[in-house]
């Protein structure tokens, strides 16, 4: 990917509906060089997908956070396992330094959040976690 792939990302991150010709102008291209720029991009996997975010999307899960999981020995697949058929759970990444796991979390209220998080603690194989409410969310673009 070059510097022009990346600006038209961080356009599309910004706004995900924004008309080709508006891309085009603000990326100082043309609109036939947008689509074939959004196509390749599609072909070639680094654009996975569009999505849209609804406002009951945010509302219904409203208490958003992420927990860092350090597990001991190897119980990860288990604990994937476990981790991945909570519903709370929107994902789990995998990641290396002090955390094994980083696990995105949403609930209606703290004390459905407080209640995932004890039983999170509380799977064989959990040694550590140290959690993080998200505040606001940005979407920001890459440069």
């Amino acid at each position: 990917m070059d510097e022009a792939d990346h600006r038209l990302l961080a356009e599309l991150r910004r706004d995900g509906r924004a008309a080709l010709s508006d891309l085009a102008a603000r990326l100082g291209v043309s609109r036939a060089t947008v689509r074939a720029r959004i196509e390749r991009l599609s072909d070639r996997g680094e654009i996975a997908g569009f999505t849209v975010v609804t406002r009951g999307d945010v509302t219904a899960m409203p208490v958003r956070g992420l927990m860092m999981v350090g597990i001991e020995g190897r119980g990860t697949d288990r604990i994937l396992a476990r981790l991945t058929g909570l519903p709370e759970v929107s994902a789990v990444h995998s990641t290396n330094g002090r955390w094994d796991l980083i696990v995105e979390i949403g609930t209606r209220t703290l004390e459905e959040f407080d209640a995932v998080l004890a039983l999170i603690r509380r799977l064989e194989g959990v040694t550590s976690s140290e959690t993080s409410l998200m505040l606001t969310t940005r979407r920001a673009g890459r440069r």
